[in-house]
This record gives structure tokens, sequence and C-alpha cells, in this order.
């Protein structure tokens, strides 16, 4: 169990950090308490669902980042993306496919000019 309090507590500093938030101003936008957020970021306590639900969704923590921190993630990039898309509604996803699908096969390209 500690292990998972520590990948905890790993995830929300650094998902907390990359979009420049402090201890404080997170916990005034979740309406927690700041001394939950610094506890949860020292490994302490036992969060609730009630606390830990709204913290995860709003950093976009990928599940896999707490529950199984040595499996072979993707990259940080592509797991940003990824939260990115699975925010998206149905219809905003069919609209973006095709956009995404052509500039994946200009970055190819670009990026291999004997394709």
């Amino acid at each position: 169990m500690q292990d998972i309090k520590k990948n905890l507590a790993n995830a929300v500093r650094e998902y907390r950090s990359e979009i420049g938030l402090s201890q404080e101003k997170l916990a005034e936008i979740l309406n927690l308490d700041q001394r939950t957020i610094l506890n949860i970021e020292a490994g302490r306590g036992n969060p609730k669902f009630e606390v830990l639900y709204p913290l995860i969704t709003y950093l976009k923590i990928p599940s896999d980042r707490i529950f199984y921190p040595d499996k072979e993630n993707q990259s940080p990039s592509l797991q940003k993306l990824l939260a990115t898309l699975n925010d998206c509604t149905e219809q905003e996803a069919n609209d973006l496919l095709p956009m995404v699908r052509y500039m994946l096969d200009l970055l190819r390209k670009q990026g291999n000019p004997t394709l």
C-alpha cells in the first residue's frame, strides 16, 4: 500500500507542477483543504474516493501512472495526448480524426524525406 501512496504522491506533485499550480491553488480549485493536497503529496493519509476522483481527473493523471508505474508506459507526451483525446466528445473525436491523420502524414514525410 505504501508504494501506491508514493506513486500517487509523485504523480500528483508532477502533474500539478507541470500545469503551474501551487498546492494552495489546486486545493482552492477543487474545494479541498490545502493540507489534503500537502498530505497526498507527502504520501501520508488515506484519501477518500471523493477526494481522489476530482484530483486525478482534474490533473488528468493516467491510472497506470499510479497503479503500474514500473510498466513500460508510453512517453509522457503520448500520455498527455491520449489524456487530451480522452477528454473529447464523440463528435469532437470524429471531427479531429481526419485532421490528426493528415498532420501525422505531414510529420512523417517531413521526418523521412524518402517517404
